[in-house]
C-alpha cells in the first residue's frame, strides 16, 4: 500500500540564487508530469501518452522535456535539439503542456541527476515520471533505475508493441508490491515513491522510427 505526502516539505522554493534558470515557473503545490525523450521527432503517439497522463493523474501540467542527447542513442541518427523542440512544440498544444529544455540548462545527461535536480529545485510540487512502456521494457538498463523509481512516483502508459514485455519487465517484477491501480491513478501525485502505475488506453501507432524511415525513404 503506498503512502501519501503529509503535506509539503518545509523547504525553501525556486532555484538557488545565482543558480540555472529552468523556465518551467512551477508553484508550490502543483501536480506535474515529467514526460522525458528525444522526441527525434514527436509525434501524435507522444501526444497520445501526454494527454493519457494528464487526464488519469488529473495533472496541473506536463514538461516534454527534451533531451539534448539520449545517451542510451546513436548521435548520428539524432536531430539537433533545435529542431526536436519544434516538433515537440508542433504536438504539445493542449492546455497545461509545455516543452523545455531544462536538461540542457541544467547540464544534465543522465535522467537520474536531472530528476534530482528538479525536486531539489521545486520541493513542494508533486511531480510524477511519465513515459510509455516501451520505455518500462528497457528501463533496468538506465543509470539509476532504482533510484528514479525510489525519487518520484512513475506513470506507464502502454505503447503498442511493447505491451507483454513491459508488463513482465524487471522494473515492474522488482517494484510489483509499489504498483498503484489504475482505478486509484489519480492519487498518483500525491503517493509516497516507489509509487507507480500502468495505464491502457486505445494505441496510437505512430512512432519516431517509422517516421525517421519514411523520411529517409522519401
Amino acid at each position: 500500500m503506498p503512502f501519501f505526502h503529509a503535506g509539503p516539505a518545509p523547504r525553501r522554493f525556486g532555484p538557488r540564487p545565482g543558480g540555472v534558470r529552468d523556465g518551467l515557473a512551477l508553484t508550490p503545490g502543483m501536480r506535474v508530469g515529467l514526460f522525458g525523450g528525444s522526441f527525434n521527432p514527436a509525434h501524435e503517439g507522444h501526444l497520445h501518452v501526454a494527454e493519457t497522463a494528464m487526464q488519469r493523474l488529473e495533472l496541473d501540467r506536463i514538461v516534454w522535456m527534451v533531451s539534448p542527447q539520449n545517451p542510451l542513442k546513436d548521435a548520428a541518427e539524432t536531430a539537433p535539439l533545435a529542431a526536436r523542440m519544434d516538433s515537440a512544440r508542433a504536438m504539445a498544444r493542449a492546455p497545461g503542456m509545455v516543452v523545455s529544455d531544462v536538461e540542457t540548462r541544467l547540464g544534465t545527461v543522465w535522467t537520474i541527476d536531472t530528476l534530482r535536480a528538479l525536486t531539489d529545485r521545486y520541493p513542494s510540487v508533486r511531480f510524477v515520471w511519465v513515459m510509455g512502456s516501451d520505455n518500462l521494457a528497457s528501463f533496468h538498463h538506465w543509470r539509476g533505475w532504482t533510484d528514479i523509481m525510489r525519487l518520484m512516483p512513475m506513470a506507464v502508459v502502454a505503447r503498442p508493441g511493447s505491451l507483454l514485455d513491459s508488463r513482465t519487465a524487471p522494473a515492474a517484477a522488482r517494484f510489483a508490491s509499489a504498483r498503484l491501480s489504475p482505478e486509484r491513478a489519480r492519487l498518483l501525485p500525491e503517493c509516497e515513491a516507489p509509487c507507480w502505475t500502468y495505464l491502457t488506453a486505445p494505441l496510437n501507432h505512430q512512432s519516431s522510427t517509422a517516421l525517421r524511415r519514411a523520411a529517409a525513404a522519401a
